[in-house]
Order: structure tokens, then C-alpha cells, then sequence
């Protein structure tokens, strides 16, 4: 696997341009429009606004990710999920950036298809033939764009995606030949390279370091990087990494060339930048405009598409850990790794039209992009220090390291922190949001767990042999089995003994218990079995990597399959007129659920986080659909939720006179 993982293909490098790159490769549309909105058009501004843009890919996407952050790799697998799961046994508190850096993911996803099929879209303005096309036009062939893609997520994309590898290829090619042809408009434009020129523009220019807002748009897809490791291969990343930061580069170099040639000591007013300018298109000879556009228009799809399907494996990573409602995920196709989440494909469609439609214009969107991405950057700074920490790196490098991207992500975030007024608060609100989902899930577990009492399992396995031999008692059924979170097998919860015994005796010839453990790594797929009393209890234990579905159904008939091959146990019925006929006995599953008992004293913010715990419960898929178990053999058994028990209750008896009634 290491071998593969590090080895590099041609097929593995198209693969990388196809479903990594789309964001930070799509972003030459719009960064240089941001700049220079309402800016005279100076060899200061864009000098140091380009060595910005060159030293920021440096830093922060080569160094930063490219280098460092995929070495990081969880058994082959990235992003921010797949670092916290290597992590989370370190600090508790790392949780919460894991989540933050999940969120804001979430958010980006939710911004960059508009901003970037719309930038796309605007270009046709610069036909003559479409000069006064209308912003409701546009508006409409945007939706339609986005809405014709999240319909075909239901049927997966392994056939286009094929595709995907080479038109990104093409797009690259064009980025870098647009940007070759025009450095001869300016050839000073090449002195950018220095640092010296971002320096300069973030001290002396009239607040340039604002500009660092714009400026960020650049490497908003760095994340990307890291999050798609486990479909490509750090070797495939990396080298195809060299290829598409020359080709940004040129085109950027070419776009200021073009920008100091033909409009140097201009100011281009915020309407004509709405109304359609755009350097990237600008640059275009007019007779390439229109295949340019429709090129551009494609990148901007596969863009779109890849940080879709990257929110797909974000959520069901997100549910293995515990940390979002479990939700239905649908395989349509047999690629791995290729999953469709309904819920998730609505949301994010919901999210991307109301985006379009409040925003309009994308010189609007990008006044709200990037904000949101800031976070993630500075979350995966974090939960990296703490893999270093875990792999014993000399504590110099780690402080090292995060000084200098504290200071850089943190200049990001405060100059990002100007957009707030002007849109950036769409995406922190949608990011809130997300956040409080993953938060509200995760601390109802951790008050939740202060109710569950786990009991020794010694104490009653002689009551339970005898409830199974009682005929007094019907019996319930052949096999009775109960999901269990109890990690210690010697143990389990008191509700599913109050279950066997108190609620309805439930008399069975065999109990299984079933805990499902989820790994720190992501593909393990493995089981024990523990005989505590042969063929009478049996433990079972599911050992599955967080990105492994949890088929519980079908994994446990395998392993009963197995068993019985092995003779370690007999499932015939216990039934005489069945057992003589080699009938398979039934097998029950039984889920407790739970629900918020009226005993509770709980203090406020606890009492809300528990409320909305169970509004969420409510719409997300219940116990058993999340186990994947078949709802034909399942019984769910509801018991109350008592995490902080009424300690006082004023209530007094009183006697009345029997006189009073004669």
C-alpha cells in the first residue's frame, strides 16, 4: 500500500488535476477582480498584489500543505476528519477545531460553485454579440447549471469523471499560455517575484493589508489538497502540484501584465467590474472568447463538483465519529469512495441557489468568500502541531511552525474579517450553523453518558441462563440481539439487563451482544467473537475504520455463517416439531431508544443542547437505519433519558377529616 501510495502514474497525475484542483485552479477568475475593484490600477498595486498571490501559493499551499500537511496521511487517507481521527486520543479539546474546520468546509462548499460558475457565466458580456445580456439572465443560466448538477449526484459520476482529469488539463494549458502571451505587454511585470514587492504593499500602500482578503482567494482550494490524499496518492499530488502552480502563475503574471499595459492609472469603478470586466477574460483574444468561456464554465463545474462530493465524504466521516446525525448515504456507483448523501445534496443546493440569488453578481459572492475557509486553515494548523507532538518532532520546529502560520493565518482571518459587513457573514452564519449541528451532537453524547450505568456482566449471566430455560415465561425469540456501547466485554449497560428482565422478560435460546468500535484509521474491517457462555451469550465486536459503512445486518449473518461453519455454535430453532426439521431459528434485534424523561433537572444551556439534540434525532435516521440493520427484524424500545434526576420535590401528604364528608 505505501509503494502505491508514494508511487506516480500518468493515470494517478490526470486524476489529481481532475478532481483536486478545481478550486484553487478556478481561481484566476476571480482574485484579480477582487484587487482591483475601486483601486487605481498601479505598478505598486499590482506588483505587490501578484507577489502577494506567488509567495501565498508558496507558503501556505506548497509549504504548508503540498509538503508538510500530507505527510500526515491516516493510513493513505486526508483531510481534516481523517487528522483529528489520528489525534483525538491527545487532548479532548481538539475536537472543537476538528469541528470548526469541518464546518467551515461545509460553508466553502456552499459558496464556490456560485462564485465560480457565475465568474464564468459574466464572461459572455465581453462577446459583442451578448454585450447586454441581463444579470437575470445570467442569474437563470447559473441556477440551471448548478441545479442540473446536484441532480445528476444521484447517479454518481464515475463515467464523466473520467473526463474530468483531461478538460482540467486543457484548462491549465489555457491558464498558462493566456498568461505567456501576454507577459510581453509588461516584461517588468517578472520583478513580483521578489517579496520585496509584497512587503511593500502590505506597510506603505494605502491600507494594502486589507487587501490580504483578495489576495486569499487564491489559495482557498489548498484544503482540497489534503482532503482528496486517499483518491490520489501524496506522490501524484505533489508532482502534479509543480504543474499547476506554474501554470496560476504564469496566468496571474499575465493578467497584471495585461492590467499595467492597458490600464495603468485607471480606476475600473465596482458597476463596470458588476457589469461584466474581467482581466481573465479580458486577456482572451476575441476570436478564443467563447470557447475560452465555455472551458471556463466546464472547470467551473468540475470545481463545483469535487468540493460536493468532498462534503459527501466530510459528513459520512463526520457520522462515523460521532460528531453529525446519521443520515442516508446511498453507492451509486461500485467506485470506491464514491457516495451520494440526500440530505446533504439538498442542503448544499439550498445553500449554493440562495447564494446566487441574494448575491447576484460574483464581484458580490466575492465579498463573502474566504472567511469561513480562514478557520479551516487555522483548525488544521492546530490538530498538524498535535500530529508532530505525536510523532516526536523537536518541540523548536513545532513552536516554529506555528508562529509563522499563526501570523500568516491570522493576518488571512483579520483582513477576511472586512468582508463581514459586505457578505462575509452569509458564510460565518451557514458555518454557525453547521457547527452548531456537529456541537449539539457531540455534547448530548458527553451528557448522555453520564446516565448510562454499565454493570458487571459476571452478576447476571446465572439469572439470565435460567430466564432462557423458564417455559413459564413465552418465548421471545431464538436470538435475541442488542447493540451494546460498552468497550469493556466483561461489561454492559444496566438499561439492556432492565430490558431482559424487567421491562417484558425476554426468554431466548441464545443472546448476542454487538459493539461496533470505530478505529482511529480508516478501512479496517475486522470482528471478535467472545463465548462468555457457549451457545447460551456470545459477545460479538466490530472493528471498522471511520470511513467503513456500518452494514451491521450483513456483517453480523456473516459472521453467525462463519461460526457455524467453524461448529462454534447451532442456530437450529429450539422449537421440537422446528428442530427436527434443521428450521434456522429467528433472530430478533432489539434497539433502545432514547427520549427525554420530564424527571430532569438540567441547567439551561444543558436543557437547550439536549432539546435540540432531540429535534435533530428526530429528523435524522433512526438507531436502527443508522446500524444498517433490516427493518423487518428489529424491535425499538423507547426508555427514558433521566441525566440529572429532581433532587427536591416539594410534595407533602396531607390527611383529610372524615367528618368533613358526613
Amino acid at each position: 500500500m505505501s509503494k502505491q501510495f508514494n508511487k506516480v502514474t500518468s493515470a494517478g497525475l490526470i486524476i489529481a488535476l481532475g478532481i483536486i484542483y478545481g478550486d484553487i485552479g478556478t481561481s484566476p477568475l476571480y482574485v484579480l477582480n477582487e484587487i482591483i475593484t475601486g483601486r487605481v490600477i498601479s505598478e505598486e498595486l499590482i506588483l505587490g498584489s501578484l507577489s502577494c498571490i506567488i509567495w501565498t501559493l508558496t507558503l501556505q499551499t506548497t509549504v504548508k500543505y503540498v509538503i508538510l500537511t500530507l505527510k500526515a496521511d491516516n493510513r493513505g487517507e486526508g483531510g481534516i476528519f481523517s487528522l483529528f481521527a489520528l489525534v483525538r486520543r491527545r487532548k479532548k479539546w481538539l475536537v472543537l477545531p476538528a469541528m470548526i474546520g469541518g464546518a467551515a468546509l461545509l460553508a466553502d462548499g456552499i459558496i464556490t460553485p456560485p462564485i465560480t460558475v457565475t465568474s464564468a457565466i459574466e464572461g459572455l458580456r465581453q462577446l459583442p454579440a451578448l454585450h447586454n445580456i441581463t444579470q437575470t439572465t445570467i442569474v437563470g443560466i447559473v441556477i440551471g447549471i448548478i441545479s442540473l448538477l446536484f441532480f445528476v449526484q444521484q447517479f454518481g459520476t464515475a463515467s464523466i469523471g473520467k473526463l474530468f482529469g483531461p478538460i482540467m488539463a486543457i484548462w491549465f494549458g489555457m491558464l498558462a499560455v493566456l498568461g505567456i502571451i501576454h507577459l510581453s505587454d509588461d516584461i517588468s511585470i517578472l520583478k513580483c517575484l521578489s517579496p520585496h514587492y509584497a512587503i511593500e504593499l502590505l506597510t506603505r500602500y494605502p491600507k494594502g493589508f486589507w487587501l490580504l482578503g483578495a489576495v486569499f482567494l487564491c489559495t482557498t482550494g489548498a484544503e482540497a489538497l489534503y482532503s482528496d490524499l486517499g483518491h490520489c496518492g501524496r506522490a501524484n499530488i505533489r508532482y502534479s502540484w509543480i504543474f499547476v502552480k506554474i501554470c496560476l502563475i504564469l496566468n496571474y503574471l499575465g493578467q497584471g501584465a495585461w492590467l499595467l499595459a492597458n490600464h495603468h492609472d485607471q480606476i475600473i469603478p465596482a458597476q463596470v467590474m458588476a457589469d461584466g470586466f474581467n482581466p481573465f477574460i479580458s486577456v482572451m483574444p476575441q476570436w478564443f472568447k467563447l470557447p475560452g468561456i465555455v472551458i471556463s464554465t466546464v472547470a467551473a463545474i468540475i470545481a463545483s463538483q469535487a468540493l460536493i462530493s468532498g462534503s459527501f465524504t466530510l459528513i459520512s466521516e463526520a457520522m462515523r465519529l460521532n460528531l453529525w446525525p446519521k443520515m442516508k448515504i446511498q453507492y451509486p456507483t461500485e467506485e470506491k469512495g464514491q457516495l451520494y448523501i440526500p440530505g446533504i445534496s439538498l442542503l448544499l443546493f439550498v445553500g449554493c441557489i440562495g447564494v446566487v440569488l441574494y448575491f447576484q453578481k460574483s464581484a458580490n459572492m466575492g465579498a463573502a468568500y474566504g472567511l469561513a475557509i480562514t478557520m479551516c486553515m487555522i483548525s488544521t494548523s492546530i490538530l498538524f502541531a498535535n500530529f508532530l507532538v505525536s510523532k516526536r518532532v523537536f518541540p523548536l520546529w513545532i513552536y516554529l511552525y506555528l508562529a509563522v502560520y499563526f501570523a500568516i493565518e491570522t493576518s488571512f482571518l483579520i483582513a477576511n474579517l472586512e468582508k463581514f459587513m459586505h457578505g462575509g457573514y452569509v458564510t460565518l452564519i451557514v458555518g454557525g450553523g453547521l457547527f452548531a449541528v456537529m456541537y449539539v451532537w457531540y455534547r448530548s453524547r458527553k451528557i448522555k453518558n453520564r446516565y448510562v450505568e454499565f454493570v458487571r456482566m459476571e452478576h447476571y449471566i446465572p439469572m439470565i441462563q435460567e430466564l432462557s430455560n423458564d417455559k413459564t415465561i413465552p418465548k421471545y425469540s431464538t436470538h435475541l440481539i442488542y447493540m451494546t456501547s460498552a468497550n469493556n466485554p466483561k461489561e454492559i449497560e444496566h438499561k439492556i439487563i432492565y430490558s431482559i428482565m424487567n421491562k417484558k422478560p425476554k426468554r431466548a435460546d441464545i443472546y448476542w451482544f454487538v459493539h461496533v468500535d470505530v478505529l482511529d484509521d480508516p478501512y479496517t474491517c475486522e470482528y471478535s467473537v467472545e463465548h462468555i457462555i457457549p451457545n447460551d451469550i456470545i459477545r460479538v465486536e466490530f472493528r471498522l475504520g471511520f470511513r467503513m459503512e456500518q452494514k451491521i445486518n450483513l456483517m453480523f449473518r456473516k459472521v453467525v455463517e462463519e461460526l457455524v461453519n467453524n461448529k462454534e455454535v447451532n442456530i437450529t430453532s429450539r422449537y421440537e416439531s422446528l428442530e427436527r426439521n434443521n428450521v434456522v431459528g429467528d433472530f430478533q434485534f432489539i434497539v433502545l431508544e432514547k427520549y427525554l424523561s420530564q424527571d430532569n433537572e438540567l441547567p439551561i444551556f444543558e436543557r437547550i443542547v439536549m432539546k435540540l439534540y432531540f429535534w435533530l434525532k428526530e429528523i435524522s435516521l433512526g438507531e436502527e437505519r443508522g446500524f444498517g440493520l433490516d427493518p423487518s427484524n428489529v424491535s425499538v424500545e423507547k426508555f427514558p433519558l433521566i441525566v440529572a434526576p429532581v433532587s427536591k420535590l416539594n410534595l407533602k401528604r396531607v390527611y383529610h377529616d372524615s367528618s368533613e364528608y358526613e
